[in-house]
């Protein structure tokens, strides 16, 4: 027959075991817990940079487009400006010149002016 000390080890053996195993599954679903929270971080994270990245984009097209023109901008302005006027002004030499007649500047009481090209166009402002 067992002695009763012997039955008392049995079961304080079999309540450290018994504790031991619920206390590594406890600790094996935290842990899974624990990654899960950690995959949804992660996930928010990438989520905040790609928006950020994105509003960061979006500003400066929005910056670009308000910008007030530098001094390079004019410049570059003017040169077009410039080529668009000699432009013009050899457009108009091939236009036929335009004919006066005598009878319409006497009637209207006008005087016809020559059609050249504005001696402003092309010159430095």
């Amino acid at each position: 027959m067992p002695k009763p000390a012997d039955n008392l080890r049995d079961a304080v053996e079999r309540t450290v075991d018994a504790t031991i195993g619920s206390a590594e599954r406890g600790r094996s679903a935290a842990q899974g817990a624990l990654d899960d929270l950690v995959d949804s971080v992660e996930e928010l994270r990438k989520g905040a940079e790609e928006r950020l990245a994105r509003g960061r984009r979006s500003m400066a097209e929005a910056i670009e487009g308000r910008r007030p023109a530098t001094s390079d901008d004019i410049k570059e302005l003017r040169a077009e400006l410039r080529a668009i006027g000699r432009r013009l002004d050899k457009i108009e030499e091939r236009l036929p010149k335009k004919r006066t007649s005598g009878s319409a500047s006497k009637r209207s009481g006008s005087t016809s002016k020559p059609s050249g090209g504005s001696t402003k166009r092309g010159s430095k402002s």
